[in-house]
């Protein structure tokens, strides 16, 4: 069987509760007024708002808690605490002050602390019993608890509307950094907007587009001089001056996890052409011809960027150039068009080649007889060498070719002509 355990309070007399309530009520005014003047003392600094009477809130707040707290002792201490909304206002006030609720809770522990003195007082001029007196400390430090949980919560309102309020501001910061065509956003437009959030200007930047590992990612842990969009399908980060020192491994470590693409350094006006850059190599990462898993640097991807997007262009030159391998086999026709690029890229002989082939020089000399057959004069031709390098690249860049040292291969039939 649980035991109860028995309300002092309730048993003092209901005639000296109303007598210790009446007294505390015609003390709350000037009791209020003595609360703010000690922590105006004790805090100078804290701002002193006014109503729309010129009335200070806080002394509006201090009397109203005192009030209901009086007239929560008066029901029973057993009954639901009630306090005042004023006191959301205050959090409010603190989280768009940029104060901490730290000072705030402070404040709200003098508050109490000159109250009970006082109450404490009231409580021997009508003989309330010691016992019954802990018990209305305890509740007051309850009440107290809840003061503080409004202020949590009108603080967290705050913080909740200052971040929506910044990410917005953000947003279209970007969208003019990333305005469409030739026009460069104007300096006064982007100073105004930046202003707003508190984001210098910086002189470069580089722009990265970012694919989600799910939906409910948690966004990348940058620093507040980063800008990011987490509400596109594919986020966006704007980072300033992306060759500082530590500027690349912080990056790496921000978006573990992530896999994207950072966008060339650019001047600040420019940063379109890096959203543009970042955004081929992520179309490549999706289609598999790029590395996925991390934050790739197109600068260090080019030849990809440049020959992989043209593809219609690329295709049709790929089909013009190589059409001699047609009447090949796909392995020999492969393995020539190795033979060719390794040539291209190194312009040395048999022995160089097929070192970089990992092949007998004596299969080497052969292909290249081969090829000497199959283009004739057009492989000394500098324009055909050229093009004929850049379609091989691009066929090697889609997994194609093979890469040069990955395995050797056995010599190779006769190609029919």
């Amino acid at each position: 069987m649980v035991e109860t355990v028995r309300s002092a309070w309730r048993d003092v007399p209901p005639a000296q509760v109303r007598e210790f309530a009446a007294r505390a009520l015609d003390e709350v005014p000037a009791l209020a007024q003595r609360i703010l003047a000690e922590i105006r003392r004790e805090y100078p600094q804290l701002p002193l708002a006014l109503d729309e009477y010129g009335e200070p809130r806080a002394l509006t707040g201090i009397r109203q808690s005192l009030e209901h707290f009086v007239e929560h002792m008066s029901a029973g201490l057993d009954r639901p605490h009630v306090h005042p909304r004023i006191f959301q206002e205050f959090g409010r006030g603190a989280g768009i002050q940029g104060r901490s609720l730290d000072a705030l809770q402070a404040i709200y522990r003098l508050g109490v602390r000159l109250a009970w003195r006082r109450l404490a007082e009231i409580g021997q001029q009508v003989a309330i019993p010691a016992p019954a007196m802990y018990e209305l400390a305890e509740s007051g430090f309850e009440y107290l608890d809840g003061l503080v949980a409004e202020s949590v919560r009108g603080f967290a309102e705050a913080a909740a509307r200052q971040a929506g309020e910044r990410l917005r501001h953000q947003r279209r910061l970007m969208e003019q950094l990333f305005v469409a065509g030739t026009r460069a956003p104007t300096a006064p437009a982007l100073t105004d907007r930046a202003a707003r959030i508190g984001w210098t200007l910086p002189e470069r930047v580089a722009v990265a587009v970012l694919l989600r590992p799910a939906r409910e990612s948690v966004a990348p842990a940058v620093g507040t001089d980063v800008l990011l969009d987490m509400e596109c399908e594919r986020p966006r980060m704007v980072v300033p001056e992306p060759d500082a020192a530590g500027r690349r491994e912080l990056l790496q470590r921000a978006t573990a996890g992530w896999s994207g693409a950072l966008g060339p350094a650019v001047p600040l006006a420019h940063a379109a052409k890096s959203l543009r850059w970042a955004g081929a190599a992520v179309d490549l990462m999706e289609r598999g011809l790029l590395p996925a898993g991390q934050l790739l640097h197109c600068t260090e991807h080019t030849e990809a960027l440049v020959l992989l997007p043209p593809e219609e262009l690329i295709e049709d030159l790929t089909r013009r150039r190589l059409e001699p391998l047609a009447h090949c086999g796909p392995t020999h026709g492969r393995r020539l068009a190795e033979t060719l690029l390794a040539w291209l890229e190194t312009r040395g002989g048999a022995p160089e080649v097929a070192a970089r082939l990992g092949v007998h020089p004596q299969t080497v000399r052969y292909r290249l007889r081969q090829i000497r057959e199959l283009w004739g004069d057009e492989v000394d031709d500098p324009d055909r060498r050229f093009e004929l390098e850049l379609v091989l690249r691009a066929r090697r860049l889609r997994g194609e070719l093979r890469v040069p040292g990955r395995r050797p291969c056995p010599p190779c039939p006769p190609c029919p002509r």
